[in-house]
Formats: structure tokens, sequence, C-alpha cells
């Protein structure tokens, strides 16, 4: 019995400790060192969220740039679902998807013959990465500029500006927050004559 009892004194202890007290203390630390990110790095315009630093969108119109593709259900994006398609590179319903994706990207595109980026077509591990590779954004620079009418050196050149090298000079890739890049283009959209 007094083992039973220690034994269920320590599961109540380290239950108050690490699932109380430790997330609680986390989560004010963090509110206080770190509000901006804390608080889901959001991006307010006029008053409103327009969404997230952290959280990828679906961007569908030719005259934005395309987002990595979200595996999330039941819509893409769904931070309350974070996953992703966890299929093989043999997965039969991967090769669909991945076909489906490019046939998209050529329709809305013709006249590009460049190599697809990989981050188009498929999806990231959580579904929800608002980057993708400065490979991927210039891919879509001449259909961006053709349907927004602006000249493609500017599309790219709004492209370099919002590659953001890699973490502490070697940590991943260099990305391009797309959000960041598609509201430049919109801004830059407000103040041509």
């Amino acid at each position: 019995m007094r083992v039973m009892r220690t034994a269920l004194l320590t599961l109540a202890l380290l239950t108050l400790v690490t699932g109380v007290i430790y997330p609680l203390a986390m989560t004010a630390l963090a509110g206080v060192l770190f509000p901006y990110q804390a608080g889901g790095s959001l991006l307010i315009e006029n008053g409103q969220v327009i969404g997230s630093e952290r959280i990828g969108q679906a961007f569908q119109d030719p005259k934005y740039f395309w987002p990595r593709p979200s595996a999330t259900a039941p819509f893409p994006y769904n931070a309350a679902a974070s996953s992703g398609s966890n299929y093989g590179p043999r997965n039969e319903d991967l090769k669909k998807a991945m076909e489906a994706r490019r046939q998209a990207l050529r329709a809305a595109d013709p006249g590009n013959d460049q190599p697809i980026p990989i981050d188009l077509l498929t999806a990231s591990a959580s579904g929800l990465d608002p980057h993708i590779s400065p490979e991927a954004a210039r891919y879509q620079i001449a259909r961006v500029a053709r349907v927004r009418g602006l000249a493609p050196p500017l599309v790219a050149r709004l492209v370099a500006e919002h590659t953001q090298p890699r973490q502490l000079g070697f940590l991943g890739e260099p990305v391009v927050n797309v959000l960041g890049l598609n509201r430049a283009l919109d801004r830059l959209g407000r103040t041509r004559p």
C-alpha cells in the first residue's frame, strides 16, 4: 500500500508540474519575451487580421504567387489539422496529385517551359508551410508580371527583396514568405499611377 501511495503521489506531482505549471510558465514567458510570435505572428491591415507569417494561405488567383500545396483537411492550410499526406514516392495518389498540380501550373502559364520546382508540386510535412523556395518564386515571376501588367525585372526585384537567408547563416535554406511577397505586390499595385 505504501508503494502504491508513493506512486500515486509521484504521478499527481509530475502531472501538476509537467502538465500544468511548466506549460503555464512557458506560455507566460513566451508572452513576455516574444509577444508577437506567441500571439501567432498575426499580420493586421486596416484593423483586420489578414493572416499569419507562420501559416500558409491558399492563393489561387494567377496574379499572386502560389504557395506550396497543403495536405491538411478538410480545407488547405487548416492550422487545427496540421499534417502531411505521408504518401511515399511510389504512391499512386501522390503521383496523381503531383500531376494535377503540374497541369494547373502549366495551364496558368503555358509559355513557361522551365522545370517546375518540387516544392510547388509536393506538400510540406506540416501542410502549413508559409514559404516557398526562391526557385519556386522565380518560376512564377513571368505569370505574375504578365497578369498584373508589370515588368518582370520589377517582380524579380520584389522576389529578391523578400528572400530570407538561411537562419543564423547556416541553418536551412533560403525561403520566400508567400504572404509577405503577395502583400508587397498588392501595395505596389496601389501605388502605381
